[in-house]
């Protein structure tokens, strides 16, 4: 039976040295990014929020028509 333990260590030191690889951010991209993430979570909560409140309106609307 294989050691699970030696399968985790392999796996571990693997990513590491993927980790190790990679390209980090500097803290002023990361920073920008972030903005620019938030931003446009910002525009587009917004856009869904007056796009939900305008759909309601027309159901409402037309469900007036139909029932009164």
């Amino acid at each position: 039976m294989k050691n699970p333990f030696r399968s985790i260590r392999i796996f571990w030191g693997e990513m590491i040295t993927e980790l190790k690889k990679a390209s980090w951010p500097s803290l002023k991209e990361l920073r920008e990014s972030t903005v620019v993430v938030l931003v446009a979570v910002l525009i587009l909560g917004a856009f869904i929020g007056i796009a939900d409140f305008s759909l309601f309106q027309v159901v409402n609307l037309f469900t007036d028509w139909v029932g009164g």
